[in-house]
């Protein structure tokens, strides 16, 4: 998803400024403080997942609270997905044993063969599906389905316990005369999924007593690129939480083993690296960056203009930009299991402030707090170890974000520098934008040791 050539090339060429030095303190008058040298190591530690996003939908459009999405109610969620990602769901049959709606294995394409994205109803990719976690009994009949049994799982275990396709011998409605699915692009990347109960109540005919409509259950989804996320047909449920999906329409076993396995591996950018005393700040949270050249780090990748700004003011002791990955050969971001290491000197008093742009997003930046991180303990001693507990993923309030590793105005797949549209919210602030994220600490991991 990452055109990584083109982006190394890019920060090549707009990455003029690799270390600037200034000369002021705090406490200029206090010439007894022994500097001490650190060594900082900034390292890429995200990691890309099997899922690119996954997530339940468990509370019909319109309603409070989770419940069952009965005739003329709709299951509704939005991700982002690029060309040659999947949607994959599952979602219960609740007139039944364990039967459950899904598409098969290699999911619902986002995109079709022209790199557009798909529009409209994808319900003839969806089918019916035997859990083989419970004996079937008669569609709308049986005493142990939802809406008789009198507790969660209290079938009879069956006989053949592989995933198939429903083949029992009795009778079901289609899957388009119970379930409608809608893809609905909605730009930038994102789309909304709706799965719609059209089923009424002449929709299940048992073999006595009257029709019935047919309710559908919360479930779970994923996007994905590879096959079989959710189950491979044939083989035996993978005892991760389908079964309590397609049983009891439960989807909080499964949900938490597909957030596991989901995780956006991203670039991160050269770093802007600066020493500094209490009375400097990096940024203030809620307050609008006014040109220090923070958005140019946190839209572009470019630390040049905010390590100018700073060793410029008083109480910097140095600033620099940290943009040569270990063992490469020029100016580049750093992938996952790249790092940048640097050294400065730091007296105690001194604090410590680094930003580095979250690559796939449209202006979002790592750093400590706006005040840094202090270098030295009560005790005076260095700060030594992992310090990423520290680090937040932080907007530097600049441009509109969209869903990250998706989005085309962010900067891998960007026409140019600068290309997305306003933040409506200028001021710099933790991200919270809806949209799924990597704690930052998954994504760097920042080390200080003593030496060099």
């Amino acid at each position: 998803m990452i055109p990584t050539l083109n982006y190394r090339m890019m920060l090549l060429a707009v990455l003029a400024v690799t270390a600037l030095t200034g000369c002021s303190d705090d406490d200029p008058t206090n010439p007894v403080d022994v500097a001490t040298t650190f060594t900082l190591t900034i390292e890429n530690v995200s990691m890309a997942g099997e899922y690119a996003a996954s997530g339940v939908f468990n509370t019909p459009v319109g309603e409070a609270a989770p419940a069952a999405a009965g005739p003329g109610m709709a299951y509704q969620f939005e991700v982002g997905a690029a060309p040659g990602d999947l949607l994959s769901f599952a979602t219960m049959f609740v007139q039944s044993n364990d039967l459950f709606f899904a598409p098969d294995g290699g999911g619902i394409a986002f995109y079709d063969g022209m790199g557009l994205p798909v529009s409209g109803d994808v319900t003839a990719q969806v089918m019916l599906w035997d859990a083989g976690s419970e004996i079937n009994q008669e569609p709308g009949l049986g005493a142990d389905q939802a809406p008789r049994q009198s507790g969660a799982d209290t079938g009879a275990a069956d006989s053949d316990a592989t995933v198939r396709l429903v083949d029992d011998g009795y009778m079901y409605p289609a899957v388009d005369e119970v379930i409608a699915v809608i893809l609905t692009p909605l730009g930038e990347g994102l789309f909304r999924v709706r799965i719609e109960n059209v089923s009424d109540g002449s929709t299940l005919q048992p073999s006595s007593g009257p029709s019935l409509a047919v309710p559908i259950a919360p479930g779970v989804y994923a996007v994905h690129r590879g096959s079989d996320p959710l189950f491979t047909a044939g083989a035996v449920e993978r005892m991760e939480g389908l079964a309590a999906v397609a049983e009891d329409g439960n989807p909080a076993v499964l949900a938490p083993v597909l957030a596991s396995r989901t995780a956006l591996a991203t670039p991160v950018a050269p770093a802007a690296v600066a020493v500094h005393g209490s009375s400097v700040h990096l940024f203030t949270s809620g307050v609008a960056d006014t040109g220090t050249g923070l958005t140019v780090l946190a839209e572009d990748g470019d630390p040049g203009m905010l390590v100018s700004t700073l060793s410029a003011l008083a109480g910097v002791s140095s600033a620099q930009a940290v943009t040569m990955p270990v063992g490469g050969a020029g100016a580049a971001p750093i992938f996952p299991g790249e790092s940048y290491v640097t050294t400065f000197e730091a007296t105690d008093g001194d604090r410590l402030s680094l930003a580095a742009m979250f690559v796939q997003s449209n202006d979002l930046f790592l750093a400590f707090d706006g005040a840094g991180l202090a270098l030295f303990d009560a005790m005076g001693d260095p700060v030594t170890g992992d310090v990423s507990m520290s680090l937040g993923l932080w907007d530097a309030g600049s441009e509109m974000n969209q869903w990250p590793g998706v989005g085309p105005d962010q900067a891998p797949r960007q026409t140019g520098p600068d290309t997305g549209a306003d933040d409506t919210d200028a001021r710099v602030r933790m991200v919270a934008d809806g949209f799924p994220y990597p704690a930052a600490d998954r994504v760097l991991r920042v080390t200080l040791t003593v030496g060099s």
